[in-house]
């Protein structure tokens, strides 16, 4: 589903990305972990293309993201293509980014109905069953300003899901919650997973990545340190800078 080949990426003279070469297959839970500052976020905002890549290649279901092909030659898209692609790619980021004028059910059918050409009663019904998913139904009329940080993410989850994606990518969506409010939207991440969803999680949660994820990727300095199963990694790390930080977070 995701290749990425020799990806680097640079903000000016700072290297975030070091050429990063993974895949993650139709299905599969990717699990990025590692420091702040590691290049976790970076790649994963590179995969839909909100970040252009300064070298290499990324490419989603077999298309190339972010560009055309053309000889041996990369062209980028023109941004309304590139935004186009991106509409079956889901993301949910650490803030959650809902519009605070509109209630969780508009929230959920804003993109299908600008974007799509389903009608308004359909929508709604699918929005429903969305938020169904999440454990929302009963606050579809509700404002986020009267929503918990937890609901909240997990109406943008289910906001994510209404263009129906074919790959969901998660930028710590726990980490701007409390603590007590955590396990409520990891629950429907893994919901998410038992149903086959593809996704790419950036998390600091390691008993999520060990439960839930079928390859865990340690990231530091922009490189892929070590990958593999996620419990051989976290309990039997190979690389003494994986040992290093796990000492820390376990």
């Amino acid at each position: 589903m995701v290749r990425a080949e020799g990806v680097s990426k640079s903000f000016g003279s700072n290297l975030v990305l070091r050429s990063i070469s993974l895949e993650v297959q139709h299905g599969e839970v990717l699990c990025l972990v590692g420091p702040s500052g590691s290049g976790k976020s970076t790649f994963l905002r590179c995969i839909n293309h909100l970040e252009e890549v300064n070298a290499g290649r990324l490419s989603v279901d077999g298309e190339l993201v972010g560009y055309r092909q053309q000889g041996t030659k990369l062209y980028e898209l023109h941004p309304k293509e590139a935004a186009k692609q991106r509409r079956k790619i889901g993301m949910v980021f650490q803030r959650f980014n809902l519009f605070p004028h509109m209630t969780a059910l508009e929230n959920v059918t804003i993109a299908p109905s600008l974007l799509t050409n389903k009608k308004n009663g359909p929508l709604k019904a699918q929005a429903m069953d969305l938020l169904d998913r999440v454990g929302l139904a009963d606050k579809h009329d509700h404002y986020p300003a009267h929503l918990s940080g937890g609901q909240q993410q997990r109406v943008a989850i289910a906001r994510a899901l209404a263009m129906e994606p074919k790959l969901m990518l998660f930028d710590e969506p726990t980490s701007a919650l409390d603590p007590e409010l955590v396990g409520e939207v990891l629950d429907v991440m893994k919901n998410l997973a038992k149903e086959g969803m593809t996704m790419i999680v950036v998390t600091h949660e390691m008993g999520f990545a060990r439960e839930v994820a079928d390859k865990l990727v340690f990231m530091d300095g922009g490189v892929v340190v070590e990958a593999g199963d996620p419990t051989q990694v976290l309990t039997d790390p190979q690389r003494e800078r994986t040992k290093a930080f796990l000492s820390k977070v376990l």
